[in-house]
């Protein structure tokens, strides 16, 4: 039975994680700590805390007292750590909120796992683990002509997000290397599914559609991502948890590349076919639908099927729209 610390589980990738993790270990007990920013919805893990078997605490990563005090109370082996503010934008406009989140948060936390897994006679306790979960920005672009990157690829951030993740990154690989702490770290590519902040890509897409509006395209769209599904990463850092690969780094990816404007084009051939088959869709669909994180139903997901294929479909009917529910991405 493991005892795990979730931060950022109330976001878009740590919500999803929390669903799985209940799904396929029920045995284990999961606590979640999450600030509650614009990206944190408690409408994510709806339900979870009904189960008996997950405890929510809201509160901030850099409090170092509350942390500390959450790995004694709850006993804590294993601590996955999504927190994290994520967004490019953002970045260049607050650099500071990044760094305080990304970086101090990221030591408060090994801090904290260091003090309370290590033993009187200078050993860890067994099975504890720090997973840290990251990105692949941290490794910079891609041309279309280059290959994919790997774990050996140099670190080249080129925003400010991606320079406080790749600090992060290091912060937890010297603990690594200069303590021993039991680490293993994830660098994932584009996530989509349920409960994205309309702010990225895919969701931003379908509610401007369905609205009517202009679709903001960065440049040519020619921008070339690898996109995961969401649950596929959860999949992933399962294995990795569960794995004794102490001190390693994975990349996790969905081998599925796809130029933007390929995404916004198959979106809105989707929501095309899908008011061609119903013209009753079109009475139904107001002209706004809900970003403004009301406990509300998923409209769209998008699932991988097989390794490099993306499938878009839509889960629910379009007139379901205003039921967008929505966090932010970690």
């Amino acid at each position: 039975m493991r005892k795990l610390l979730v931060t950022g589980g109330a976001g878009f990738i740590g919500g999803n994680f929390i669903h799985y993790w209940l799904r396929e270990h029920p045995e284990d007990r999961l606590v979640v700590l999450d600030a509650l920013t614009y990206a944190g919805n408690l409408a994510t893990i709806d339900g979870a805390e009904a189960t008996g078997r997950m405890r929510f605490v809201h509160g901030d990563i850099t409090d170092a007292a509350l942390v500390a005090g959450l790995l004694s109370e709850e006993d804590i082996d294993t601590i996955v750590h999504f927190a994290a503010e994520s967004h490019v934008d953002r970045s260049i406009v607050e650099p500071g909120t990044f760094v305080r989140t990304n970086v101090v948060g990221t030591q408060v936390l090994i801090d904290a796992a260091r003090a309370a897994w290590r033993t009187s006679v200078g050993t860890w306790r067994p099975s504890v683990r720090f997973h840290h979960v990251s990105t692949d920005e941290v490794y910079g672009s891609l041309s279309p002509s280059d290959p994919p990157f790997t774990e050996q690829t140099p670190y080249t951030p080129s925003s400010p997000y991606a320079a406080s993740k790749a600090a992060s990154d290091h912060l937890v690989r010297a603990y690594s290397h200069t303590y021993g702490l039991p680490v293993s770290i994830s660098n994932c590519s584009n996530n989509y599914g349920p409960y994205q902040f309309p702010e990225k890509l895919i969701p931003l897409m379908i509610v401007n559609a369905l609205r009517g509006i202009a679709l903001p395209i960065y440049g040519d769209g020619r921008q070339v991502r690898d996109w995961l599904f969401v649950e596929d990463h959860c999949m992933a850092i399962d294995r990795i948890v569960q794995a004794d690969v102490q001190g390693r780094t994975f990349n996790v990816g969905g081998r599925a590349e796809h130029e933007n404007i390929h995404i916004v084009h198959q979106l809105c051939q989707l929501i095309d076919e899908r008011f061609a088959a119903d013209a009753s869709l079109a009475t139904h669909n107001r002209a706004a639908p809900v970003v403004d994180a009301r406990n509300v139903d998923v409209v769209v997901v998008a699932g991988l099927r097989g390794p490099g294929t993306m499938h878009l479909r839509v889960e629910r009917p379009i007139r379901d729209v205003e039921a967008l529910d929505s966090v932010d991405e970690r």
